[in-house]
């Protein structure tokens, strides 16, 4: 089991990220509001892993928090949720959100992620407020301000962000025509990709 990666960015390709540890390049799945966090480009992260292999494939899946990592290993015991939506779910919402969200008992909420239908968000509600019991209150207080590099103001760079922003939502779950849709209500000139898939997944909660 690879827990805990310790390397350079080599690239950012949201929700991918290429790290470089000891020579060896991983590319690591992190929720959005995980990415965020991350550092620039040839600068050194700390990522906590959670390793999964399939038939097809072997995932590596990333957080900048122990506690962000035990909840998505939490949520993938849930009947019906696999890496990909667990992804998805921390993508649209910290998971101090996800966390008020089931204590709420707040459907609607859930509801509006990629993939999650009615009975899904009642299955999280009723199953992942049992696993809260008994845990500490503040286990998941992660949340913290979001800082992003200055949006580049070349209007072809911002076409190629609101592109890159459209890929990131589809590969979360959003279907294209619908990822267009919400990259185009928040687009603003200038804004980089990072920006416009974080105000889109708001937008859309």
């Amino acid at each position: 089991m690879i827990g805990r990666l310790n390397g350079v960015i080599i690239e950012k390709q949201p929700p991918l990220v290429l790290l470089e540890v000891g020579g060896v390049g991983y590319e690591v799945h992190m929720p959005m509001t995980c990415f965020y966090e991350l550092p620039e480009k040839d600068h050194t992260a700390i990522i906590f892993t959670h390793f999964v292999v399939r038939e097809d494939a072997q995932l590596l899946f990333g957080f900048n928090h122990k506690q962000e990592r035990t909840l998505f290993r939490e949520l993938i015991k849930v009947n019906g949720v696999g890496p990909k939506l667990a992804l998805a779910i921390l993508s649209g919402m910290s998971a101090q959100q996800f966390v008020n969200a089931v204590e709420h008992q707040e459907i609607a909420a859930l509801v509006k992620l990629p993939g999650v239908g009615k009975k899904t968000a009642e299955r999280l509600v009723v199953e992942m407020k049992d696993r809260f019991k008994g845990m500490h209150g503040d286990l998941f207080n992660t949340e913290s301000e979001f800082t992003l590099t200055a949006p580049a103001t070349d209007p072809s760079a911002t076409n190629d962000a609101e592109a890159e922003a459209v890929a990131a939502l589809v590969a979360l779950g959003y279907k294209p025509q619908e990822a267009s849709k919400m990259v185009s209500k928040i687009a603003k000139t200038g804004a980089d990709s990072e920006t416009l898939i974080r105000d889109a997944l708001r937008a859309s909660l």
